[in-house]
């Protein structure tokens, strides 16, 4: 098991995202080798990596494929060769694609982004934004140790529907059930920001950082 100080951990720098929260957590957290990056050697050679985001879907991928990120991720993926965690749009970024643009998504996760439904859901404030609980819906590290009522801060109006049950790892209640984490081997995806949630997002990095040799990996 890697101690923080041994763990390289890098957040991918692609144009979009809230990078410098992201950053600040990882230091609070005690995590020493940490690469702001978009080069392939850094993304290649790290344990944990981290695709923040804000903003619209084709034009995340496009900054994505901009520096051969996407393909990057997908050799990653692949060989099974670091934890990536995508945090709002970097989570939606993984799915197959969304109703919000044209471009294909990673196809990492197996579903897709959807809008949030005006008709079906009247008194909704569109975008869904600040803060609410999470209910974890299996075993996981990165679930360990969060307190009761776990609250975190959203700003969004799509959401990942996911095709395999077996891949949601949290959800959250707006109008509607929807989900707001997904996991599958080494990819984990968080539709809320754990960077701008406080204690509750200080435990969740303090997981991602300090994951158990143990962990369960469902």
């Amino acid at each position: 098991m890697l101690t923080k100080s041994e763990l390289n951990i890098a957040v991918i720098d692609y144009g979009v995202g809230n990078l410098g929260s992201v950053l600040n957590m990882l230091k609070k957290v005690g995590a020493a080798n940490v690469k702001l990056t978009n080069k392939e050697s850094d993304i290649l050679s790290a344990d944990k990596i981290i695709l923040p985001g804000v903003g619209a879907f084709d034009h995340g991928m496009k900054k994505l494929r901009e520096n051969g990120l996407d393909e990057i991720l997908l050799q990653v993926a692949e060989k099974n060769t670091a934890e990536v965690m995508g945090i709002c749009l970097g989570m939606q970024l993984l799915t197959e694609g969304s109703e919000e643009g044209a471009l294909p998504g990673l196809g990492l996760i197996s579903g897709v982004v959807k809008k949030f439904d005006k008709d079906r859901h009247a008194h909704l404030k569109i975008p869904h934004m600040g803060w609410n609980l999470i209910t974890p819906k299996k075993m996981h590290y990165i679930v360990d140790n969060l307190p009761e009522e776990s609250r975190y801060y959203f700003v969004h109006s799509y959401y990942v529907s996911c095709n395999n049950p077996d891949d949601i790892l949290m959800t959250t209640q707006y109008g509607s059930e929807f989900v707001s984490a997904f996991q599958k081997n080494n990819i984990i995806g968080c539709q809320f920001h754990p960077e701008k949630s406080h204690r509750f997002g200080i435990q969740l990095f303090r997981n991602f950082v300090n994951q158990p040799e143990q962990s369960v990996i469902c």
